[in-house]
């Protein structure tokens, strides 16, 4: 019991300590979680502590999914689908193709079903720790839009093939009709679910106001689909990616206080489980690496023959496919924009981290064929082979983005801020008209005027061609945002002296500093 405790507690403070570092050590969060991990490993409490390929796959994937589906911005998920799904459908299955030829150039022993097993679990992608570079960095919206749709769209494609190739090699058969076939089943019936249960829990959400009971039921959402598509064969990946994305579309009909408090479980919970994702990469190795270095040099030879055909096989799909297309539609090119720049190609072509689901995917590969006691074909190689892969790319790929990014002077294109600065034009005056609306038919108090002001401050900094009158605006509205602020701040403070006077007991106090908390966050968005 006490030797559970002190591995729980290693690993939370080792996921906070990373975490506060990383940055300052100019390492990609996910590389320096995967390297507390292998410092983790030696502690003999910790190690039995570590989670179950089964824990990762089934209790971990869907709420990342299903997070990764809320954030994903579907107007240029659908803009840039071409080249999202030149990734995530057509890279995917070369992959499987080239990897599974290599694997079986270097392990002739392996079935041929086995080595494309290996390709489909080797080929989804684990953005997760380009992500955290491209959101540091700030990185043209064209690229981070790509990436993200490719490892949504990626793991539920990649494990769907993982699916397939695992029921060819425990049936030993294999026709092209039955694979079409499965992959129609397995796919079409996984989307028709995500939508029913999307719809469902979007309805759901209309009724529910309390956010704690809010958030289990937006919790309940993704394991429930992915329950329901495992017990029916499906995709439960993509079950649940279409499930949070019609979550996402319909998140305007919670309610807001709801919504703010959704948002803020969401963030710990992702932030939660991506890093133990990561660590759960770190102590499998040690032990998986003995067991690798025991399968001989051959074994190795073939990891590394792998993890380079993964890598090449990602950098040579990607540059033609981003340019040919476009030459030959001008249609389809003045839809994208134009050609993209060879530094994006060149970032996407470099973002192919492999991350805690292939290995996973591969630690879950049951251990016989039959009741008969016959091992399941190569496993031990598919695992080693995979655990090389995720490292190679892990320290070769997600090692260097940093550097990479800064060498190929990419910057953020500003097309969020562009946007994000009409649309709040927009809201200024919906919200001034409405004003104005409400004061012509009531008398309204000094309050009500002098909000007036503030956003008719606001619209004119946004507005206002002279660049004199700007800045009297900004700086009315900075004035106005102290003000604020420092009103908030001294209220918060003669608030704790009532606590600690006496005057007034802790859940009085816990509910009026909520209610200063959200002043002082209004104030400083404001």
């Amino acid at each position: 019991m006490l030797e559970s405790l002190q591995a729980l507690i290693a690993v939370l403070a080792a996921l906070a300590v990373v975490t506060l570092l990383a940055p300052r050590l100019r390492l990609p969060q996910p590389l320096a979680l995967a390297l507390a991990g292998v410092g983790l490993a030696f502690l003999p409490s910790v190690r039995a502590l570590s989670p179950s390929p089964d824990l990762i796959l089934l209790g971990f994937l869907p709420p990342l999914l299903y997070a990764d589906a809320w954030q994903t911005s579907w107007r240029d998920f659908r803009r840039w689908l071409r080249p999202i799904l030149m990734l995530a459908v057509g890279l995917v299955a070369l992959t499987i193709l080239v990897v599974g030829v290599v694997a079986h150039w270097f392990l002739p022993e392996l079935p041929w079903a086995a080595c494309f097993l290996l390709g489909a679990i080797v080929s989804p992608t684990d953005t997760v720790a380009a992500q955290a570079v491209l959101e540091k960095l700030r990185v043209p919206r064209r690229m981070t839009a790509i990436l993200g749709g490719e490892s949504l769209v990626n793991d539920a494609t990649g494990l769907v093939g993982v699916q397939i190739a695992v029921v060819v090699v425990l049936q030993g058969a294999f026709s092209w009709g039955s694979v079409l076939g499965q992959f129609a089943w397995v796919a079409g019936v996984g989307v028709v679910l995500g939508l029913v249960f999307g719809g469902l829990f979007a309805w759901l959400n209309r009724f529910v106001r309390e956010p704690n009971v809010a958030f289990t039921v937006s919790l309940l959402a993704p394991y429930l689909a992915f329950a329901v598509a495992t017990v029916l064969g499906v995709s439960g990946v993509l079950a649940v990616v279409v499930a949070g994305a019609v979550g996402a579309w319909r998140i305007h009909v919670i309610p807001t206080a709801t919504r703010m408090a959704l948002r803020a479980s969401w963030s710990q919970v992702t932030f939660l489980l991506n890093g133990l994702c990561f660590l759960y990469i770190g102590l499998a190795s040690p032990c998986l690496l003995q067991r690798a270095v025991q399968g001989g040099a051959h074994l190795w030879q073939a990891g590394l023959a792998v993890s380079v055909a993964t890598i090449a096989t990602r950098i040579l799909w990607c540059w033609p496919n981003a340019y040919v297309p476009l030459w030959l539609s001008p249609k389809l090119r003045a839809r994208e924009g134009g050609y993209p720049s060879p530094q994006g190609v060149t970032l996407v072509s470099w973002c192919g981290v492999r991350g805690a689901v292939s290995l996973a995917a591969a630690l879950a590969l049951p251990m016989f064929v039959d009741s008969d006691g016959n091992p399941f074909p190569g496993r031990d190689a598919i695992v080693a082979c995979t655990l090389a892969v995720i490292l190679t790319t892990l320290f070769v790929q997600g090692g260097t983005l940093f550097p990479l990014v800064r060498w190929l002077g990419l910057r953020d294109d500003g097309t969020t801020a562009a946007e994000m600065r009409a649309a709040r034009e927009r809201l200024l005056q919906a919200g001034i008209a409405r004003l104005d609306a409400f004061c012509s038919e009531h008398s309204c108090p000094v309050a009500v005027h002098r909000l007036r002001e503030s956003m008719a401050d606001e619209l004119a900094s946004l507005q206002a061609d002279d660049a004199a009158e700007r800045a009297r605006a900004s700086q009315r509205l900075s004035v106005s945002r102290e003000v604020r602020t420092a009103v908030a701040a001294a209220q918060e403070t003669a608030l704790l002296r009532l606590r600690d006077a006496g005057s007034i007991d802790d859940e009085a106090y816990n509910k009026l500093l909520v209610e200063l908390d959200h002043a002082l966050v209004d104030a400083e968005r404001a």
